[in-house]
């Protein structure tokens, strides 16, 4: 049969390291993108040890142009809301590249995004196909994309594209996500306006009151500015965007009783984005015939544990390893069986941890989130039956 015909769905993160690491192992890759090109917008992120050591294997120009885009934060650091008081730190930089083999980055989406597209052949990427039909049979899977009279036909098609996710639906149903009852700040501020706070080069997170209320801050673009990131309880608004711009005024007021550090960090923001989050359950599987999912697509998580693009980019290096040498639809299917059983226990306990939101507030085992390798963990002897 030889190479794989490989579809993947979104050309976010968890997708373009997915080409990426499936392009390199010989399969011949489309990524269908719903965009017309790529936009700079989303989030700035924090890529932990684990997802930086993902990374690094898809190989030395990624490996080089993720560190010369993103920071470096020293330490990361817990203090409580009202107090200030230090709960937890634990040393990054140079101490985590030591101990896990990678530092911890922080960078902003698109940037991240410029360097995986980079290294993946652009005429690969077809944009401004918004998948509508996906058929799944013994020959392989069809898909047909919106407005146009056109299908596609392959051994293989990945869901990475996102919570709300078409593949998905494709594989197990409509179902709509749910809202957590939680909003979200972001903002960017210049580090030299809040340069004289302690520890503005840490990843520093301010635990509040009640587990949905916090402050996250870390510095972007080595470190010339601060990223500031703070979550609250508000059931009035649903909107889920990139882009939604929000209230300063209605940001300050939300932590009107927080640390004073905390209080100044939010006193220098000019502008602030605002949005809904939204989470599904574990599933209890992520693969059905020759389809997958992988990121957000199969595992939607709370950002409490910093984990959503570093559990996507993870799922595409597992993936990969496990389809390298499949050159038949039957060992397709054994490769999905494989990489499930690799991925779903550990992404479950993120997803559920997440939304518990207490993971190191006070110290504790970060080794096993950090120091997971996904080029280095064992392939399974055995698939366990359904």
């Amino acid at each position: 049969m030889g190479p794989l015909r490989v579809g993947i769905v979104g050309a976010g993160i968890g997708g373009l390291a997915a080409a990426n690491a499936l392009h390199q192992t010989g399969h011949d890759v489309t990524v269908f993108e719903q965009a017309r090109q790529f936009f700079r917008v989303g989030a700035d992120i924090n890529l932990t040890p684990n997802a930086v050591r993902a990374l690094d294997g898809l190989g030395p120009s990624i490996a080089q142009a993720a560190r010369a885009s993103g920071a470096r934060p020293t330490h990361r650091i817990s203090r409580m809301w009202d107090t200030g008081a230090e709960t937890s730190r634990l040393p990054m930089g140079d101490e985590a590249e030591r101990k896990y083999g990678a530092p911890q980055l922080t960078i902003h989406r698109a940037d991240l995004l410029a360097v995986l597209a980079e290294a993946f052949p652009l005429e690969r990427v077809r944009f401004d196909k918004r998948a509508e039909a996906i058929t799944a049979s013994d020959e392989g899977v069809s898909i047909r994309f919106r407005d146009q009279d056109e299908a596609t036909e392959l051994d293989l098609l990945i869901g990475a594209d996102g919570i709300h996710s078409v593949v998905r639906n494709a594989m197990f149903g409509a179902e709509s996500p749910r809202f957590t009852g939680v909003v979200a700040f972001r903002a960017v501020v210049p580090t030299e306006r809040v340069k004289d706070l302690p520890d503005i080069a840490a990843f520093t997170k301010w635990w509040g009151p009640s587990p949905e209320s916090q402050i996250v801050t870390f510095p972007l673009n080595q470190g010339r500015d601060t990223f500031i990131f703070a979550t609250t309880a508000q059931d009035s608004w649903h909107e889920e965007s990139w882009t939604t711009a929000g209230s300063v005024d209605e940001l300050r007021g939300f932590y009107a009783r927080f640390h004073p550090d905390a209080r100044a960090l939010l006193d220098a923001c000019d502008t602030v984005l605002k949005t809904a989050l939204y989470e599904r359950d574990p599933l209890p599987h992520w693969s059905k015939g020759p389809m997958t999912l992988l990121g957000d697509a199969c595992h939607p998580m709370m950002p409490f544990m910093a984990q959503g693009a570093g559990m996507a980019i993870e799922d595409a290096v597992v993936l990969a390893r496990n389809l390298a040498g499949a050159d038949s639809r039957s060992r397709v299917q054994s490769a999905l069986e494989r990489y499930e059983a690799m991925r779903i226990e550990r992404a479950s306990r993120i997803q559920i941890g997440s939304r518990g939101n207490q993971w190191l507030k006070t110290g504790g085992d970060a080794d096993w989130v950090y120091g997971y390798d996904a080029w280095k963990a064992a392939l399974p002897a055995a698939i366990p039956q359904r």
